[in-house]
């Protein structure tokens, strides 16, 4: 039984994984990764009966499939999600892999349960998924949209929400841990205001990972990797949450300082993107929480 989910928690990882590294090696475009995005209402993947957006290494695994395929919408679903609705998933369709996670109750000798109440421990099992754009009969709703005038203007308000220490000023972005301050070069030297909010969510990222906000130290997971790395977990945070903000993410210059490091450490290790994945979805669900908290304060 243990063996058995051990395996079978190993060949999701392993099937998501490989999915998510030869969206990398396809990359579109100079350095472009499955979680750059143009920041469309289909940039979020959603659930098409709860309309909840998927979270996590199911939110990589959804692009990089919607990627692949050239799908523009990201609504998805279960066969009999979309059935329920009356639409039907067209024969010959092949399905997305997503994870959900169940727990399982640690085991002793024949698998008879631990005493003391043991906590679970979370299992990966797998579950297919299609795109509306696989779907017969299935008509999404319209996705609202913010105008051009409001999309900065509300992004700058997220950021201010988070309460970090911004500084302008020279020609580099990066945050200084022994400072906890984030700083960035002026705001005129941004190519847009686009660019502008997506480094900037990118040094915060790396903020949330400080012994007072998150905790955050990949050193004991990757090793000599573990920089190369929470810059991947500084990435997905700012692509989650840009999607969130209807703001495209585009590639940055020095992804190419890293990508050899993501994809070795990727190969090597099949469940290294969903510790990466689960990170950022913590980091970005703080940040989130920042606005609810300054919103009950106000």
């Amino acid at each position: 039984m243990t063996n058995f989910a051990a395996s079978s928690r190993a060949n999701v990882y392993a099937r998501i994984t490989d999915q998510i590294i030869d969206a990398i090696e396809r990359g579109a475009g100079p350095l472009r990764m499955p979680w750059h995005h143009d920041g469309a209402p289909a940039s979020r993947p959603i659930n098409v009966l709860s309309l909840k957006p998927y979270r996590g290494v199911n939110i990589l695994a959804l692009w990089a499939s919607a990627g692949a395929e050239n799908y523009p919408s990201g609504v998805w679903g279960t066969f009999k999600q979309f059935q329920s609705l009356g639409a039907h998933v067209r024969k010959g369709e092949r399905a997305t892999l997503g994870v959900v996670w169940k727990p399982v109750t640690p085991d002793e000798k024949d698998g008879a349960a631990l005493s003391g109440g043991a906590k679970p421990r979370w299992f990966a099992r797998g579950f297919s998924l299609f795109n509306a754009e696989q779907v017969d009969n299935y008509d999404p709703p319209v996705a609202p949209t913010l105008p051009d005038s409001a999309r900065v203007s509300h992004a700058d308000d997220f950021i201010a929400a988070l309460g970090m220490r911004i500084i302008p000023g020279g020609n580099d972005a990066y945050y200084r841990p022994s400072t906890d301050s984030i700083h960035l070069p002026p705001f005129e030297r941004f190519v847009d205001a686009e660019t502008a909010i997506a480094i900037t969510l990118h040094e915060c990222a790396h903020a949330t990972g400080a012994p007072h906000r998150l905790d955050r130290n990949l050193s004991g997971r990757f090793g000599s990797q573990a920089y190369a790395m929470e810059e991947a977990v500084a990435e997905l945070t700012a692509s989650f949450v840009l999607a969130d903000l209807s703001i495209r993410h585009e590639p940055r210059p020095d992804h190419a300082a890293y990508l050899s490091t993501w994809l070795a450490v990727l190969k090597d290790d099949p469940s290294a993107i969903f510790t990466a994945a689960s990170k950022a979805q913590a980091a970005a669900d703080w940040m989130h929480a920042q606005q609810v908290r300054v919103k009950a304060a106000a």
